[in-house]
């Protein structure tokens, strides 16, 4: 690993970018936060997932083996994101009148098919929270006994102003006690606190809850903030390099489990968390209430009143590709469209770079492409910038292309492999089609259809030559003559 490039990231704790500088020579142990599985999977839910599969790529790309835990939330996570609530889940199984593991497993299943549609590789781990009630309870248990939770009624509270007496609460978040105390308003049925800003390790479950475990304290249910710590440290151990998620979670969420950590074992788990920003439509948040909330199974079918068209997992991927992660991508079907239109070009430029043949030497200058794409992943993984070189990189292949430039053997294999490698292997960009067969195959039968073509026209049977441009078209295929053969897009 002496060798190996130095990532450079953003540690949203230290608020600047650092070398990335694993605890083990060879590993690294990644925590992402997973949905709450109680609805359809939406944009916001592609941006986290596409952003930490970028990163698990690339660090697996400069040799690391990644342990990579991606959570499912599935108990515990209130309506209002606090202490007081319905269970989303419970209430969506109880409107449907079905088992709540009905409903999680409904959506989870949604969830992963359009993770997979995305390209989104699966992570190493995928616990679900009510899969580890021993282990958050174990971790509740230990912040008792080390005097930083008290029992209230049955339910156990996290002491937020003895924490910070000796600690600090809001290091990530950047926040005050003195002002979370002034604008924490008090909600009806959370008399049971010392404090408002106190929050829920295990909630004792009222006659009407669903979902509900037996305890120390009370037959109940863990709160949200207990399930990442207490996972995080069964699968990562203690301490682990990478904690990361969406910008809203910051706070409470990930403040939270800050000091879960500290306060149940004396330090914090996480080396460096990274967070990446919010999709905006129109320059508005996304919301159900907004009427501006697209689902991605409405993206994929274009079923939405404000799409015009649908737009392939691949568009959507590369979408959210364009801008760095730290920065707000604002959803506009215009600036979709426009996405659709680059990646095409980058298709187009991939397809024809595989039918240049070598010439004895270069006319134009193509060296340190790979380099240049390493280096921009190496900032903080700024993918639009890599996207960029790949876009310069295409105009040197359409110059060769049309004749106008050459390359040499080496320097067309430096492409063809920096291509790949960022194209597929990091940036996930796979180029599909709906033959619903394999890809080469069907490739295959084109330039077969096409190779007939050619031999029809060297023959003089214009009747032949034009019958099959002119079929292929009807199809949505576009053919283009060229000097060394033919090249050929569906459009």
């Amino acid at each position: 690993m002496e060798d190996q490039k130095k990532l450079s990231i953003y540690n949203t704790l230290t608020r600047e970018k650092e070398v990335f500088t694993p605890l083990h020579p060879s590993y690294v142990g990644m925590y992402v936060c997973g949905p709450t599985v109680y609805g359809d999977p939406h944009l916001g839910h592609a941006r986290p997932a596409i952003t930490f599969d970028i990163l698990f790529r690339y660090l697996r790309y400069m040799g690391y083996k990644v342990r990579y835990v991606r959570n499912i939330t599935d108990v515990g996570h209130l309506e209002q994101d606090a202490d007081s609530g319905e269970d989303k889940i419970a209430k969506k199984a109880r409107l449907d009148q079905v088992e709540p593991m009905e409903v999680v497993q409904y959506y989870l299943n949604r969830y992963r098919d359009a993770m997979q549609a995305l390209n989104v590789l699966p992570p190493s781990i995928e616990p679900h929270a009510s899969g580890h009630i021993i282990e958050q309870i174990a971790l509740v248990e230990q912040l008792l006994e080390n005097g930083y939770a008290y029992e209230s009624e049955g339910s156990v509270y996290f002491d937020v102003i003895k924490y910070n007496k000796n600690h600090r609460y809001g290091i990530l978040s950047n926040r005050h006690i003195d002002d979370m105390l002034h604008t924490t308003r008090e909600l009806e049925g959370q008399e049971e606190k010392r404090s408002p800003v106190d929050f829920a390790l295990w909630k004792k479950a009222q006659p009407e809850h669903i979902m509900r475990w037996p305890s120390p304290w009370s037959d109940g249910f863990p709160g949200w903030h207990c399930e990442c710590t207490a996972m995080g440290k069964k699968y990562l151990g203690e301490r682990f390099d990478i904690h990361g998620g969406g910008m809203d979670l910051i706070f409470p969420h990930h403040e939270c489990e800050i000091a879960q950590a500290v306060a149940s074992q004396g330090s914090d788990m996480v080396r460096y968390w990274m967070h990446n920003n919010m999709i905006t439509v129109n320059g508005q948040k996304m919301g159900k209430s907004l009427g501006n909330f697209i689902t991605l199974e409405q993206f994929f079918t274009g079923q939405h009143p404000m799409l015009t068209q649908a737009y392939s997992p691949m568009t959507i991927r590369f979408f959210i590709l364009q801008a760095h992660y730290r920065s707000t991508v604002d959803f506009s079907d215009e600036a979709l469209r426009a996405s659709g239109k680059g990646l095409e070009r980058l298709f187009e430029a991939a397809e024809r770079l595989q039918r240049i043949s070598a010439s004895e030497k270069s006319t134009i200058d193509v060296r340190g492409l790979q380099q240049r794409c390493d280096e921009a992943m190496c900032d903080d993984l700024n993918t639009p910038i890599v996207i960029a070189h790949l876009f310069e990189a295409c105009k040197a292949i359409n110059l060769v292309t049309d004749g106008k430039a050459t390359l040499s053997a080496d320097d067309l294999a430096d492409m063809k492999n920096t291509f790949h490698l960022f194209m597929d292997t990091i940036l996930g960009l796979q180029e599909k089609t709906d033959t619903g067969g394999d890809l080469d195959a069907y490739k295959k039968a084109i330039d077969l259809l096409l190779t007939i073509r050619m031999e029809a026209k060297q023959n003089k049977n214009w009747a032949t030559s034009d019958r099959i441009r002119n079929e292929l078209a009807g199809y949505g295929f576009t053919v283009k003559d060229t000097k060394e053969g033919f090249e050929w897009v569906l459009t």
